[in-house]
């Protein structure tokens, strides 16, 4: 196998970090219901002081055919071009508080050869834990707060915050592997899946992404500034109530949902929060399409604003 650090280069930064740090992270590209990790990434990217450690091969690890780069084409020119970047970095809380923080893409190729490099990178800077976030698509109601399934081996994090505890197969991630591997070692890991309205996962919802800082603090007791994230939730959610509101077919989904979650949660013995007695699973497939004129509304709002 080829040598596992050719798959990155090292800035001068490095020389100046701290050992024994946590490590956050959060990779696009595979199931990111709500835009959770791509906000999560911006976020943490635009209000937080971060210097780059590790730069990755993007000719190595990106299939550039199925996630293309962008261009800008101005009037009669290219004025500017924007690969996707894989980064590790060394980021700064609220409180000034050092971790590491790995952002970009889930990479498309030589999985094992980029864990092996990523590990490597772990044991050199001895980090001191490893925590990640994905979120996927569920039938539950924007009305409730966002819960999530933990995995890895803390049992504290297990026991407090897992709302849900399937045994079930489902794909992969990468960074599923690099938690299967650190925690076939024993060392510290947490993985935080969110649970977000299905309805919802093809837009941004801002509310995923405080859950998303809100699982991290929890794991690492960093703390984030996320009072813009909130109130961007907060206009979110009104607008989707609006549509609710004024819609009675709206609303009894809805009620279903909530119904359906709220039983679950108090402890109804029902195999999951999807499953109904009869085992039929709701698609909310009526909420998503009266909602799409919203969202549609809100996307051209939004690239009217930019």
């Amino acid at each position: 196998m080829r040598n596992p650090e050719e798959l990155f280069e090292l800035t001068p930064a490095v020389d100046e970090l701290p050992a024994g740090l946590p490590l956050v992270a959060g990779l696009t590209g595979f199931a990111d219901a709500g835009a959770a990790v791509t906000q999560l990434n911006r976020y943490l990217l635009d209000t937080i002081p971060t210097t780059e450690v590790a730069v990755f091969d993007n000719d190595a690890l990106l299939d550039y055919r199925a996630r293309r780069p962008t261009i800008l084409f101005d009037q009669d020119h290219l004025a500017d071009y924007e690969p996707p970047r894989l980064v590790l970095s060394l980021a700064r809380d609220e409180l000034n508080k050092p971790f590491l923080l790995l952002t970009g893409y889930e990479p498309d190729f030589q999985w094992d050869r980029f864990a092996d490099a990523l590990l490597g990178l772990m044991g050199r800077f001895e980090v001191s834990s490893t925590t990640w976030v994905h979120a996927i698509p569920m039938p539950v109601p924007h009305t409730r707060p966002i819960k999530v399934t933990v995995s890895g081996n803390r049992s504290d994090l297990v026991e407090s915050m897992s709302a849900w505890k399937p045994r079930t197969q489902a794909p992969a991630n990468l960074l599923h592997l690099i938690e299967y591997r650190l925690a076939s070692r024993g060392e510290s890991v947490a993985g935080f899946v969110l649970l977000v309205p299905h309805y919802l996962s093809d837009t941004e919802f801002p509310l995923a992404a405080v859950t998303a800082l809100e699982s991290v603090s929890a794991a690492t007791g960093l703390i984030f500034p996320t009072d813009r994230l909130r109130e961007e939730g907060r206009e979110f959610v009104a607008k989707i109530d609006e549509q609710v509101t004024g819609s009675e077919e709206l609303a009894r989904l809805v009620g279903t949902l909530e119904e359906r979650h709220d039983t679950y949660m108090q402890g109804n013995p029902l195999p999951s929060p999807l499953v109904d007695e009869d085992g039929s699973v709701p698609t909310a497939d009526e909420i998503a399409a009266e909602l799409e004129k919203f969202l549609a509304a809100r996307r051209r709002a939004d690239e009217d604003q930019g």
